[in-house]
């Protein structure tokens, strides 16, 4: 069933309680460091207050685990919401309670309204704790709309629960949408093929599910970052100091496994950059993974060799998901690979969808997004669509009739 969308909502005149994903990195100085996820809300703002409605605004940051904690205030995203819009952006001091109540109350058509931090209350993450938050929330707007995709994956009081107060009035916003267009119908609906997904990060245990999904729908798989030691212990390479899931090697055997069974390509990595710290100032070199690390060394990259062969290889897909980066980026001297891995992408004659997280952070430093198709917002939420087809923040939401 399709659901509602913000353009099936009649917001004249009413207050649009919008859940957006404001959840942004700061720099040391206390300022915000990357804004695409407050960029990303903008068209369904702008489209609510253009039609005559008036916005309120709701977002969780950080993790404040139910405390009120002013280096987790949303404070700083309602300033730069106003750079960006041009508008007078308001904020409230709490996202709920009598004065929060009056203030969303005697908004006017055009005006927009930030609330504090949801996570400031327990009840946020966990709905049964408190069932009158989410009913406080909804008591702010008339109309409802979820256009936080980075959340849709929680069932939590903003995202979900809240929606019971909102029957036919609980639409998706644009940004929702789109991801929902990209990462279903481009990626698992009908993607064009050859269709390949690169996964990199650090734990194999957040990714084994949706690598379970994706062996069904994709022609190959190309494995990256601190995940690729268990499937080299896996296999009885030695990993010297590199990470390992203990608890998963027998599922990334039999994934190995798996992936011949079905004659599914499996590109592991063929030479690794090690080094004898993990420090930036550590002493590294290359080594092919056949030869298996040493004692007192760690895998800290994918090597030139390894580069080489995917590049080969990846020109001639048609789809492309990539989601994790392939080292430790954020050092220098481990970056070659994800910044080099993003340069081919960013080059290819394909559809390329990027999972969110440390990927998107490593195309944005390398201002390379423009040259992506779909740059989601969500890591999480995107790979728990990759594997479940859906999501609880998305099942919430008003059918369409």
């Amino acid at each position: 069933m399709e659901k509602l969308s913000l353009k099936d909502l009649d917001v004249r005149g009413k207050r649009v309680l919008m859940r957006v994903d404001f959840n942004v990195p700061f720099d040391k100085t206390g300022k915000i460091a990357d804004d695409t996820r407050i960029r990303a809300a903008l068209p369904s703002i702008r489209y609510i207050l253009d039609q005559g409605g008036s916005v309120i605004l709701m977002s969780h940051l950080g993790r404040p685990k139910g405390e009120k904690k002013e280096e987790f205030s949303l404070k700083p995203c309602a300033g730069r919401l106003q750079e960006l819009t041009g508008i007078p952006v308001l904020f409230a001091n709490d996202c709920i309670g009598s004065e929060t109540e009056k203030r969303a109350r005697a908004l006017k058509s055009g005006e927009l309204l930030l609330l504090e931090n949801l996570r400031f209350y327990l009840a946020e993450e966990k709905p049964d704790k408190d069932p009158s938050f989410a009913k406080q929330l909804a008591g702010l707007g008339d109309l409802y709309v979820n256009d936080a995709f980075g959340t849709a994956h929680r069932a939590h009081s903003s995202t979900a629960t809240i929606t019971r107060y909102f029957p036919r009035r609980s639409a998706a916003g644009f940004l929702l949408e789109k991801e929902i267009r990209f990462l279903g119908k481009a990626l698992l609906e009908n993607p064009k093929r050859p269709f390949y997904a690169i996964l990199g990060g650090s734990k194999v245990s957040t990714k084994m599910g949706v690598l379970k999904a994706l062996s069904e729908k994709v022609d190959a798989i190309f494995l990256g970052g601190g995940m690729i030691f268990t499937f080299f212990r896996a296999q009885g390479i030695p990993i010297g100091d590199s990470l390992y899931e203990d608890a998963l090697l027998n599922e990334a055997k039999e994934f190995i496994e798996l992936c011949k069974e079905k004659s599914l390509k499996l590109f592991l990595p063929v030479d690794i950059v090690i080094a004898d710290a993990f420090k930036e100032e550590a002493r590294h070199q290359t080594i092919p993974v056949k030869e298996g690390i040493p004692e007192g060394w760690m895998g800290m990259d994918i090597g030139k060799e390894t580069l080489a062969v995917w590049k080969r290889a990846l020109p001639k897909a048609k789809t492309v998901f990539w989601n994790g980066p392939v080292g430790v980026f954020e050092m220098a001297p481990f970056a070659h690979g994800t910044e080099e891995l993003a340069h081919t992408l960013a080059s290819l004659k394909a559809i390329t969808v990027v999972g969110g997280g440390d990927s998107l952070s490593a195309i944005n430093r390398l201002h390379l997004g423009d040259r992506f198709t779909h740059l989601s917002t969500g890591g999480g939420a995107a790979l728990e669509y990759l594997e479940f087809g859906r999501l609880p923040g998305i099942d919430a939401l008003s059918d369409q009739s």
